[in-house]
C-alpha cells in the first residue's frame, strides 16, 4: 500500500467518525429552523397585541385626564391615581415588548447600513452594547483631551508650521469620526430603547459638520487667529465631559438600583431632570462651556470681517457655533425651569394636603 492509499484510508476513517456527530447536527439545525419560524411567529403576534394595547392605553390616559379634569375636587384622587398608575406600568411593558421585536432602524440607519435588522432581542445585548458605547465616549474623550494638552502646550510656536497643522489635523480628524460614530450608536441605542433626547442627536450631527469645517479650513491668519482659542475650548469641553460622566454614571447606577431609571438612561453631554438629585452642581460648568460657544460664535463672526479673510469656514464655523449655543442653553434652561415648576407645584400640593 502506497502513503497516498494510506493517507485516504485514515480521512475515510475520520469522516465515519464524524457521521454520528454529523446526524446530530442535521438533526439539530432542522429543530432550529423550526424553532426559528415559531419564533418570528410569535414575534409578529406579539407586535400585533402590543400596538393594540400601546394605542388602547394611550387612548384611556386622554380619557383620563379628559374626566379628571371634570370631577370635583372632592373626588376620590386614589382612585384616579391607581388608574394612572396600572395604565402607565401596561404602556411601559407594551414598551419592553416593543424593544424586544427585532425591526428595522430609522431613516438614518436605512441609508448607511440598509433594511436590516438593529434589534438587540436580550436585555444583556442591549446592556452590553449600552456600557461599550459608555466607554468608547469615556476613553475618546480622554484621547481628544491629550491631544488638545499637546497641540495647545507642547507644541511651540517654534515648531514647523507643517508639523502644528499636521497634529491639528489629527485631532480634527478625529472629531468628525468620533462624533460620526456616536452618531450611529446613538441611533442604534435609540432603537433600542434608550431614552435620547432629540437636541442632543442634532448636536452631534452640528458637531460633525462644524469638525469638518475645522478639518478642510486651510492654513491662514484666520486659522492660525482661532486655533488656540479652539484649542482651549476642546480642553474646558473634555474636562467638563469626564466630570460629566463620572458623575452621571454614578447616579445612573444609584437609580437603575433603586428602580427609577431603565438600563437603557445613557450618559449625556447636557443636563435632565433626573440628574437634578445630586448633579445639579455641573450646570455652572455646563452654562461656561455654553458661554465659550457664544464667545467662539462672535469671536469668528468679528474674524469674517478681518482684511485678510477670504475663507467661507468663518462665517459658517461662527453660525454653527451660535446654534449650538442657543439649542445647548434653551434646552438645559428648559430642564431647569420644568423641574422648578414640578418641584413648586408638588410642594404646594403638599401643603394643601397638610391644610
Amino acid at each position: 500500500m502506497t502513503d497516498s492509499d494510506s493517507d485516504l484510508s485514515t480521512i475515510t476513517d475520520e469522516i465515519k467518525e464524524l457521521d454520528k456527530e454529523y446526524g446530530e447536527l442535521k438533526k439539530y439545525y432542522q429543530e432550529y429552523q423550526e424553532k426559528l419560524s415559531e419564533v418570528q411567529a410569535m414575534q409578529k403576534k406579539c407586535s400585533s397585541l402590543a400596538n393594540h394595547q400601546a394605542r388602547k392605553y394611550k387612548q384611556l390616559t386622554e380619557n383620563l385626564k379628559r374626566t379628571s379634569s371634570q370631577l370635583p375636587n372632592d373626588s376620590d384622587d386614589n382612585e384616579q391615581q391607581k388608574l394612572k398608575k396600572e395604565l402607565k406600568e401596561r404602556g411601559k411593558v407594551c414598551t419592553e415588548v416593543f424593544d424586544s421585536l427585532p425591526r428595522t432602524g430609522g431613516a438614518l440607519l436605512h441609508v448607511i447600513v440598509g433594511k436590516v435588522s438593529v434589534s438587540l432581542l436580550s436585555k444583556a445585548e442591549r446592556w452590553d452594547y449600552k456600557e461599550d458605547y459608555e466607554h468608547f465616549k469615556f476613553y475618546m474623550t480622554i484621547i481628544c483631551l491629550l491631544l488638545a494638552i499637546f497641540n495647545t502646550f507642547l507644541l511651540q510656536s517654534s515648531t514647523s508650521e507643517i508639523l502644528i497643522r499636521f497634529f491639528d489635523a489629527i485631532m480634527h480628524f478625529l472629531l468628525v469620526w468620533w462624533y460620526c460614530t456616536l452618531v450611529l450608536r446613538e441611533s442604534i441605542l435609540a432603537h433600542n430603547g434608550s431614552r435620547i433626547r432629540g437636541w442632543w442627536v442634532i448636536h452631534h450631527y452640528l458637531s460633525v459638520v462644524l469638525s469638518g469645517i475645522l478639518l478642510i479650513w486651510p492654513e491662514s491668519i484666520t486659522y492660525q487667529l482661532f486655533r488656540n482659542k479652539f484649542m482651549v475650548f476642546s480642553l474646558y469641553l473634555c474636562g467638563v465631559q469626564l466630570i460629566q460622566y463620572y458623575y452621571q454614571s454614578g447616579c445612573l447606577y444609584r437609580l437603575r438600583a433603586l428602580g427609577e431609571k431603565a438600563d437603557m438612561y445613557i450618559t449625556v453631554e447636557g443636563f435632565q431632570k433626573w440628574m437634578w438629585r445630586g448633579l445639579s452642581f455641573l450646570l455652572p460648568f455646563l452654562f461656561g462651556g455654553y458661554i465659550f460657544q457664544l464667545y467662539n460664535a462672535y469671536f469668528l463672526f468679528q474674524l469674517s470681517f478681518h482684511p485678510d479673510c477670504n475663507e467661507w469656514m468663518v462665517p459658517a464655523a461662527s453660525l454653527i457655533f451660535f446654534i449650538l449655543f442657543l439649542g445647548n442653553m434653551s434646552t438645559t434652561l428648559r430642564v431647569v425651569i420644568d423641574k422648578l415648576a414640578s418641584t413648586k407645584k408638588a410642594l404646594a400640593k403638599q401643603n394643601k394636603k397638610k391644610e
